[in-house]
Parts: structure tokens; C-alpha cells; sequence
């Protein structure tokens, strides 16, 4: 399994994967279903989840059900019981929206929840992040997760989700650090070649290895950032039952 999921994330673009791969993992997920781990999106166990990651899969990672990652089910338990997003109807920009939230978002905040991309065939709005098609001060809440290190300009990208954001606003924008972290982001645009793109950034279709300065490229954008450490405020129950990423901060910008 590990080698299967490893060869199509390197080798199937996006777009692709994600027409068909909810109802294929369904389909396995029924042969993992058990009381080991348990995702919170769905509210179902299983024995464990599904390995995943490009180079060195993960174990114990990707829910097949609901697709969620470690990451992913952080954020759900973050948003549920840290902010007001599943008690007030809000104005939702999702830039590059996963799957494994699509619905449930949609369920929520109806047709104030607006999906984005630039390719995905499951947003509602084909759009460049760099250039947002929407008026300044429109939404309650962003969304956009892994996506700055795809961008060419990422400052110019973080600006236009606060442009959008309206006052008092907040967002979730989280990207991927790669051991060891950096002091300071690491970008170089002559690097064209995979193989040494994915040695330097990560994965072959990054442009960039963020750093500890990761924050204060927010706040040139013009964002106040929290940096939201809730991994450690969960017991290691808690994080062992959801399979949870040790670590991970989630930041949490303002306008």
C-alpha cells in the first residue's frame, strides 16, 4: 500500500486524484474499519488509517473515508472547540479547499462558502491567488493551506487574502516545514530541475523552503499572527486516538 500511494502522488497530477480517489479509499476503508483510531470529522474508528506521503509514506495517516491527514483533524478539533466557526453563520473564502471539509463546510455556512482554485475541479471559483476576484473586506474567515509554497509570490498572495478579509477577520494559513528548519526562507528560481527541487524544497513542485520566519512573511502582508500551539493543550490519549501531528503550530492570522 505504502508504494502504491507513494507512486501516485509523484506521478498522477492533482486534478486527478481527486476525481477518483473518494470512492476508491471508501471502498478499502471498509476493510479498516475498527476502535484504534478515530477521525473526528466523520466521527467513525478504524484499526488504523492508510499510510501517506510522496517519498517515505507515513503510517497511520490518511483516514479513507473522510481523506483526512494528521493535519487535517487538528484543524477540525481546533475550529470546533477553540473558534466560532461551527456556531455562527460566516462568509468563507477556501482557497485550494480539501476534500475532507468541502461538504461539512458547506453544510455550515451554505452559499457563504466559497471554494477557489486555480485548477481543482472541485471549487467553485477558478481563480489565480494572486490576483483574488472579490472586493476588498468580503470575508469572515480564509482558508489556505498548503498552497504558499506553491505560489510564485507568496507575499503578494497573503496580501490579497487580507485584502479580502474583512476587519476583525480571521484565517488559517498553514504550510509544510521540512527538518531542519531554516532561520530564513529559502527561495531560488534558477532550480528547475525536479529531482533537485524535491532535494531542496521538499517536493518537485514547491518554489520555496519556508523558515522560522515564516510568521513575519504574514505580518509584511499585513496579518497579526497567533501562533496557535493546541497539539500540546490535547492530552496523549487524545492525540494517539486522532493520530494527530506532533508539533504542528497552527497560524492563525487576523485583520
Amino acid at each position: 500500500m505504502k508504494k502504491l500511494i507513494s507512486f501516485v502522488l509523484r506521478n498522477i497530477p492533482r486534478k486527478y486524484i481527486q476525481r477518483v480517489s473518494g470512492i476508491s479509499l471508501k471502498i478499502i476503508g471498509l476493510f479498516y474499519r475498527g476502535s484504534n483510531v478515530y477521525c473526528p470529522i466523520n466521527e467513525k474508528g478504524y484499526r488504523k488509517f492508510l499510510p501517506y506521503g510522496r517519498v517515505n509514506p507515513r503510517e497511520n495517516a490518511l483516514c479513507p473515508d473522510t481523506l483526512s491527514l494528521e493535519r487535517h483533524r487538528l484543524l477540525w478539533l481546533y475550529l470546533k472547540n477553540r473558534t466560532n466557526f461551527f456556531q455562527d453563520k460566516l462568509k468563507v473564502l477556501h482557497v485550494a479547499p480539501e476534500q475532507c471539509f468541502m461538504d461539512h463546510f458547506e453544510k455550515l455556512h451554505g452559499d457563504d462558502y466559497i471554494t477557489a482554485d486555480i485548477e481543482s475541479p472541485l471549487a467553485k471559483v477558478k481563480m489565480d491567488i494572486h490576483d483574488i476576484p472579490f472586493p476588498e473586506n468580503s470575508f469572515d474567515v480564509v482558508f489556505c493551506n498548503h498552497v504558499m509554497e506553491h505560489v510564485d509570490d507568496d507575499i503578494k498572495a497573503m496580501s490579497e487574502l487580507h485584502r479580502v478579509l474583512k476587519p476583525g477577520g480571521w484565517g488559517i494559513l498553514q504550510i509544510p516545514f521540512f527538518e531542519p528548519i531554516p532561520d530564513k526562507t529559502f527561495e531560488d528560481n534558477s532550480i528547475t530541475d525536479p529531482k533537485e527541487r524535491e532535494k531542496i524544497f521538499g517536493q518537485d513542485d514547491h518554489v520555496r523552503l519556508y523558515g522560522k520566519d515564516y510568521p513575519d512573511r504574514l505580518r509584511k502582508a499585513g496579518f497579526n499572527v497567533i501562533e496557535e500551539n493546541y497539539i500540546n493543550e490535547l492530552s496523549e490519549e487524545e492525540v494517539r486516538k486522532y493520530a494527530l501531528p506532533k508539533g504542528e503550530i497552527i497560524y492563525r492570522v487576523e485583520k
